[in-house]
């Protein structure tokens, strides 16, 4: 049963950067399209990027476009969120899973945002 990491997470005022990792054991990751989610207090969890097997496909929720951006290292079985230009509305707790949601959830990483 492949395993989900989530780290990176933290308090940061608004404007600032955090960058999310997330390992991945497992042989099929590299085969796989991966994505990020987000659950806010009293939210559902909702869809933040994705990013094909190869990294060559990317695509984002247009919350983030243009601040956010996801990224992969096959050789690592790491999938990477790097957030920049942080608001309030994006604190939550930010996990991985494939594009498709097939795998079992790990804790996530929380990311909270001060005004």
């Amino acid at each position: 049963q492949v395993q989900l990491v989530e780290s990176g997470g933290g308090l940061v005022q608004a404007g600032g950067s955090l960058r999310l990792s997330c390992a991945a054991s497992g042989r099929t990751f590299s085969r796989s399209a991966m994505g990020w989610f987000r659950q806010a207090p009293g939210k559902e969890r909702e869809f933040v990027a994705t990013i094909s097997w190869s990294g060559v496909s990317r695509r984002y929720a247009d919350s983030v476009k243009g601040r956010f951006t996801i990224s992969r290292d096959n050789a690592k079985n790491t999938v990477y969120l790097q957030m920049n230009s942080l608001k309030p509305e994006d604190t939550a707790v930010y996990y991985c899973n494939t594009a498709e949601r097939t795998w079992y959830w790990g804790q996530g990483t929380q990311v909270t945002v001060s005004s």
